[in-house]
């Protein structure tokens, strides 16, 4: 099992957002949060990465509690693709994406050719390599979107988070993305949590599906048990039909 949660409160200052967060997720998976704004999904990744604190609880990746850990120790465990998709316009694509190997480096802060190899094929993967030595500035939103993924996959963690990672991207590197999220998991054992507001996407992507909702899980499993009709009106407040898609391997869910 490679990570295993049990989040009792987190949030801001005094405010508490997120409560009672208790699951598990094997290496080699991919789960798909779902959640209305501001039912906590944000929050959620921002707890398990360390950024913000955990008020009580406990969160172990290949067993070690991430809340015993320094920045550097954590950054070796799990890499993050946040919502933004800001950074320094001057620095070029291949800047950025070498950032995720600073864990890595040496005492004098030196790159070696492992850090190098690592960051060209994040680029690859991505398909930014032909924009390497451009600006950050001179791309798209979309664009800059996949440098971060290549800056998080040269991180070569065994856990990714992704916070809404398709939000900036078009139908085609949505799927191309989300692909490579599965490749990921299948080939190099990595365990992924992906948040998503498309939940034709969770449920086609996701081996798992977890619900929030109001700083809570409101349900967790597989696809086909969590988003039925039911489950959906209560979480969204909306109510949806869901069907089988016409080759019959996932579901497709529109409202009503």
């Amino acid at each position: 099992m490679l990570l295993q949660t049990d989040i009792h409160q987190a949030g801001y200052d005094q405010r508490i957002i997120i409560s009672d967060i208790r699951f598990a997720l094997p290496a080699g998976r991919i789960l798909a949060v779902i959640g209305p704004n501001g039912s906590g999904k944000t929050t959620l990744i921002r707890a398990l990465s360390g950024v913000l604190p955990v008020v009580q609880g406990s969160v172990h990746i290949n067993g070690t509690n991430l809340l015993d850990t320094n920045e550097m120790e954590r950054a070796r465990l799990l890499a993050v693709v946040p919502q933004s998709t800001h950074i320094p316009p001057a620095f070029s694509v291949e800047e950025v994406v070498m950032l995720g190997r600073t864990p890595y480096l040496n005492w004098l802060g030196r790159s070696s050719q492992a850090d190098e190899e690592a960051a060209e094929e994040a680029m690859r993967l991505t398909d930014v390599a032909r924009f390497k030595g451009q600006a950050c500035g001179a791309l798209s939103a979309g664009e800059c979107q996949r440098v971060i993924l290549a800056r998080a996959l040269a991180q070569d963690t065994p856990m990714l988070l992704m916070d809404e990672p398709t939000s900036h991207l078009d139908l085609r590197y949505q799927i191309e993305f989300l692909q490579l999220a599965v490749g990921l998991a299948e080939q190099q054992d990595k365990t992924v949590l992906i948040a998503l507001h498309d939940l034709n996407l969770a449920a086609r992507f996701g081996d798992n599906v977890m619900a929030m909702k109001e700083g809570r899980l409101a349900a967790y499993g597989k696809a086909e048990d969590i988003l039925t009709p039911e489950n959906i009106r209560l979480i969204y407040e909306l109510p949806v039909d869901v069907f089988p898609s016409p080759n019959g391997q996932q579901l497709v869910i529109i409202p009503s």
